[in-house]
Formats: structure tokens, sequence, C-alpha cells
């Protein structure tokens, strides 16, 4: 038996590599689905006040966090302009760990398709929402609960088949 014991041992961990290769990364389970939002007050991009999600409580709408150093969120963005601009979807924008100029710099060569930006500037908001990296999104629902997590850049597919349905449930 002990002959076979390094022949058994390689088989379970080619077994355990195997089952964790047909993984999904871009699937990491969040503890915080069916929860309630972190709440924060984050001053707003603009300058206008400071933005909190209780003022969207009873209505369904979409956690971006971005940054403009995040060159995923470069191939993000003109879903999300489109997105802004074909749906009826408040989409709040959480500039994360960014300096306010260049955040605000970036929006201005690109486009704003958020209804509100708020700065993340030391993460810790990014840190309660359980965020990995940008871009993460967030589907909140009506009731200020987190019903769904999109780690990496959303884009058209990923809006239309996940994103989508997600808010449609969030809605209800």
């Amino acid at each position: 038996m002990k002959r076979f014991a390094p022949l058994i041992i390689f088989a379970a961990l080619a077994l355990l590599l195997a089952a964790g290769l047909t993984l999904n990364p871009r699937e990491i389970p969040s503890v915080l689905i069916g929860k309630p939002a972190p709440q924060f007050k984050l001053d707003r991009l603009d300058a206008t006040g400071q933005f909190s999600p209780a003022s969207l409580k009873g209505q369904a709408w979409l956690l971006n966090v971005w940054a403009s150093w995040c060159s995923a969120c470069i191939q993000e963005h003109p879903v999300l302009n489109s997105i802004a601009s074909e749906h009826k979807v408040t989409i709040v924008g959480l500039a994360y760990k960014d300096l306010d100029k260049d955040a605000k710099e970036w929006l201005q060569n690109r486009g704003n398709p958020y209804n509100v930006v708020v700065a993340d500037r030391d993460g810790r908001v990014g840190i309660d929402y359980g965020v990995y990296g940008v871009p993460e999104t967030f589907v909140i629902d009506k009731n200020g609960n987190i019903a769904y997590k999109h780690i990496g850049a959303v884009t058209p597919d990923i809006f239309k088949n996940t994103l989508l349905p997600e808010l449609q449930k969030a809605r209800l």
C-alpha cells in the first residue's frame, strides 16, 4: 500500500486542480448578496454636497466602482454611456482611490454616464462593499439590498444577459 500512496496523492491533487479549472473567476461569491448595502455618505465629485444610498431607497440602481487609473474601465466606459442613454437605469459611480481632478478629467474626456459620482478617496467604502478591484458593478434592489455583484468590465452581453435581468428582479 505504501507504494501507491504517492500515486493516490497525485491523483487527488490532479482532481482538485481539474475541478478548480472549471470555475469562473468572475463568479466570486459575495457574502453581501441579499443583505443591506453598506451605507455611506461621500462627497459628490461635482462638489454639490454629499450623496448617500439612502436617497435612492425605493428604486433599483447600479453602483459602478471605477477609477481613472483602471485600464479595464476604459473598455467598460462606452458600454456604461450606452446604458445611460438607452435605458432608464440610475447609475452611481464610485471613484475608487482616485484623485478628484483625474476622475473629473476622465469623465470630461469620455462622457459621464453616472447620475451621481462620489469620491471614495481612501477606499473605505470599497472595502465595505468587498471590492476586489476595479471595475465592479453592484445591483442594489429597491429595498436597499445588494442583489448582484459583477466583477470586471461590463460588456453589452453582460448587461443584456445578466445585469438587466437582475435589475428587473430588483425592481419587484
